[in-house]
């Protein structure tokens, strides 16, 4: 993608500070007894915007109404984006948004606009894109000058006091002195954006083929850290869709390396200090190439997708310490992050009163206070020691010793650790909940939430444990009662919410849940509710291509196509899993033909840069592999579907019926007083068998190679 070069000298110049990704977050900091200032984000319900409600800047939310006034008093606008649980975004606030010296230079030249990004991901991706096109990075706070129409002049991320001065200065003359060329930047960038969006429309089918991917992940394998796990670099997120595929991958097709490098991953991942060894969870990035160091927020969207890797790892391996880390990070969930409704909060802050990670951290002293004689054992498996210090004297729990190495240290048995390490957390628990905690941002996103259902599903279907069934149901019925009431879908619901907004990652991976109760529950019901949301979004987002935009487009918001991941799925990724799935279900040739087609579009972008393409890579493994319907119907299917839902199975859907049924894949399958498997591929089915075992030599029969 190619900008025009006038307008990357002109924008990178007028960058006046590095514009690098800062992501902490900080407390709510909303609420004060008698606020000197209110602006109009007073009547919001985000709790990122009314952080902002007390500012002396004269903020507005995004509307129609706002570019108006900008228009009318000929100003440009200030855009800023941001989300309740990033640090930076609150310095800045701190720092300017809340001087009256800045605030009064804002008020008088501009037309200032707050946008919290976890409720219009639209508009944050737009700029966002706009920002990397000229600065080659992106991050948070987002903070871009543009004009009455939309299009930007400057973007940029935190600035300190003097320098965010000096721009807004340098614009607002700018625009007073020389408007028609400033206009003339801004449309040459927003084409530029713009074309970004339409390029994937523009791509070529491309066949899908076995070398392909494999090309895709042996490319993507020269970025593994085999030290670490994940990818090389100097901070690390753990992207688990792109560990979901990889891991699938390895078991078709029984790749060692693949699994190998998922798994030692996930090892060092589990033992580092991105999970909270005491709470629960996982935090949103690793500072460090070790894991060490987290940023220490908690996001959702992670938690949900680790849990569900984690769940199907276990599935693979039996590894007891994956079962507990699902089992910690859903207790975390439920008890730190679950509104009394059933619905769960987007995200929980990094910092406590403006301070770093002070919630999570220990010192010392504290340390051998609580743990007494036991200190000595617990400092050596979590890493208390000289040379291990954070800041400040303080120590994240981290834990780069194998258990046979303290066993042998400290002469006890594993039985015996168990034991300690449970009273340590339990002991370290009960010091930490007498510490103020980080504030939670608690908008119910929809497509969040979704994947959070995925991730229970997939734990009871690893472990059998009733109660992930049972809150999964509750999460999709909340969101069904509160993110979906009278048919109408939102992206952000919180009480009173005026949002209206929806996107195609809401429809997207909502069905895809929908769809996963259907195989667990064998609910017709959710099986129609996922038929109903593919079709209200492959309506509401259509385009000119097979591929979908993200976005319904105004006058102020271009259309989006998006094909990669980001911190979740890619939506396009996921309708297209989805038409593959209802299309082996129902024998539908047109969604399958569909989801082929959408797969061929993004081909070669996945051979070329995999690491990009996770939820594709998924995708296009069913396509260019054999797939497998594991279909059981009789009065005793739910059992023995659950008995093969403990099995690791790849490009497959296991579904089932206890009565008689219309559907393709049950019609005329049913026999009263009897239960049967039926295994098929690619319009082949082998005769009916009644064990799991059976089936399971069926697909071997077929050339499944997963159970080696």
């Amino acid at each position: 993608m190619k900008v025009n070069s006038l307008v990357f000298v002109l924008v990178s110049i007028l960058i006046l500070g590095s514009c690098k990704e800062k992501n902490k977050n900080e407390s709510d900091g909303v609420a004060q007894d008698s606020p000197e200032f209110t602006n109009d984000l007073i009547n919001e319900t985000s709790p990122y915007l009314l952080q902002h409600a007390h500012n002396p800047v004269e903020w507005k939310p995004w509307s129609d109404a706002a570019f108006k006034k900008a228009a009318d008093e000929n100003k440009l606008v200030v855009l800023s984006v941001g989300y309740s649980t990033c640090h930076w975004c609150h310095v800045m606030e701190e720092e300017s948004f809340e001087d009256a010296e800045v605030a009064k230079l804002m008020n008088d030249k501009f037309v200032s606009i707050k946008v919290d990004r976890e409720e219009r991901p639209d508009l944050d991706m737009v700029y966002q894109t706009a920002l990397q096109l000229v600065n080659g990075t992106g991050g948070w706070p987002m903070n871009a000058i543009i004009m009455p129409d939309g299009s930007p002049v400057f973007l940029g991320t935190y600035h300190e006091k003097e320098e965010w001065k000096n721009i807004l200065l340098k614009f607002s003359t700018e625009y007073e002195e020389n408007a028609k060329k400033m206009k003339e930047y801004a449309r040459m960038l927003a084409d530029g954006v713009q074309e970004v969006y339409a390029e994937p429309a523009k791509q070529k089918a491309n066949a899908i083929t076995p070398d392909k991917i494999e090309n895709g992940i042996a490319t993507w394998s020269t970025m593994w850290d085999l030290e670490w796990g994940g990818n090389t670099g100097q901070q690390k997120f753990i992207l688990p869709a792109n560990l979901t595929m990889l891991l699938d991958y390895a078991v078709l097709q029984q790749n060692t390396a693949s699994k190998n490098h998922v798994l030692h991953t996930l090892d060092k991942v589990i033992n580092g200090g991105i999970y909270d060894h005491i709470d629960g969870g996982f935090f949103r990035y690793s500072t460090d190439n070790s894991w060490k160091v987290p940023h220490f927020e908690k996001m959702l969207y992670d938690n949900a997708q680790l849990v569900s890797l984690l769940s199907k790892a276990y599935k693979l391996t039996g590894k007891k310490e994956y079962k507990n880390k699902v089992a910690e990070t859903l207790a975390f969930l439920k008890s730190e992050m679950r509104n009394e409704d059933g619905g769960y909060f987007s995200a929980m802050d990094a910092d406590t009163n403006g301070e770093e990670g002070v919630y999570y951290v220990w010192k010392t002293a504290e340390l051998k206070s609580l743990l007494t004689d036991d200190f000595t054992m617990f400092a050596k498996y979590f890493n208390i020691e000289d040379g291990q210090v954070w800041e400040d004297e303080n120590f994240v729990l981290n834990n780069t010793v194998s258990k046979n190495d303290i066993l042998k240290d400290f002469n006890v048995s594993e039985e015996q650790l168990d034991e300690k390490m449970a009273h340590w957390k339990s002991t370290l628990y009960q010091a930490r909940q007498k510490r103020e905690k980080p504030t939670k941002d608690y908008k119910i996103l929809t497509s969040w939430n979704a994947l959070l259902v995925d991730g229970l599903l997939e734990a009871y279907k690893a472990f059998g444990d009733d109660q992930y069934l049972r809150e999964a149901i509750a999460v999709f019925n909340y969101l069904k009662q509160h993110n979906y009431a009278n048919g109408e879908l939102v992206h952000s619901y919180t009480k009173d919410s005026k949002q209206k907004e929806v996107f195609l990652e809401d429809y997207a991976f909502l069905a895809k849940s929908a769809f996963a109760l259907f195989e667990v529950t064998l609910d017709t019901a959710y099986l129609d509710i996922s038929k109903n949301l593919m079709n209200i979004a492959a309506e509401k987002y259509k385009s000119n291509s097979e591929l979908y935009y993200y976005n319904v487009s105004s006058e102020l918001v271009p259309r989006i196509i998006n094909t990669s991941d980001g911190v979740v799925p890619s939506a396009n990724a996921i309708m297209a899993q989805n038409y593959l799935r209802i299309g082996h279900l129902e024998y539908n040739t047109e969604f399958l033909k569909k989801a082929e087609v959408m797969g061929s579009l993004i081909t070669s972008d996945f051979q070329n840069h995999a690491v990009s393409y996770g939820a594709w890579g998924t995708l296009l493994l069913a396509q260019a592999f054999p797939f497998y319907e594991v279909v059981v119907v009789g009065k005793d299917a739910k059992e023995l579907i659950n008995e093969i839902h403990k099995t690791f199975l790849v490009n497959s859907i296991v579904v089932g019926a206890t009565a008689e049924s219309d559907l393709s894949l049950f019609k005329d399958r049913f026999i009263e007083d009897d239960t049967y498997i039926y295994v098929c591929q690619d319009n082949t089915c082998k005769l009916p068998v009644k064990t799991v075992r059976d089936g399971f030599e069926q697909m071997k029969s077929f050339g499944y190679q997963g159970f080696r």
